[in-house]
């Protein structure tokens, strides 16, 4: 049986939203890494980042999702806040960071191509 199309697959935003969705959770899994860190102080400007970030890019997908007037406004706002997310989880060695910080990346190229 063939499944049908959904209308996210057709919407101009699906690619975005796509990986607004995947930047959202990878930064969740990115916060609660670094919580579990011996010693999580020193990460609480990335896990606030990460808290910051999977919020907007929650917010930008639904956005888009509805394809709202305010797509554009919403985009930059997550574009600028996955880039600040980047540049600090590229700051730190583990892992779950090094993921994040492309993920974000992708996600930050992404909302810029939706405002260009």
């Amino acid at each position: 049986m063939l499944d049908a199309p959904t209308i996210l697959d057709e919407s101009r935003y699906s690619h975005c939203i796509a990986a607004c969705n995947a930047c959202a959770a990878t930064c969740d899994f990115c916060a609660a890494a670094c919580l579990r860190e011996p010693d999580p102080r020193h990460m609480a400007k990335c896990i606030a980042l990460d808290m910051d970030c999977a919020d907007t890019c929650r917010l930008a997908a639904a956005t888009m999702a509805r394809e709202s007037p305010h797509v554009n406004y919403v985009c930059e706002l997550c574009a600028r806040i996955c880039e600040s997310c980047a540049q600090e989880c590229m700051s730190h060695a583990a892992d779950h960071c090094q993921d994040c910080a492309e993920a974000c990346k992708r996600c930050a190229s992404l909302c810029r191509d939706m405002i260009a």
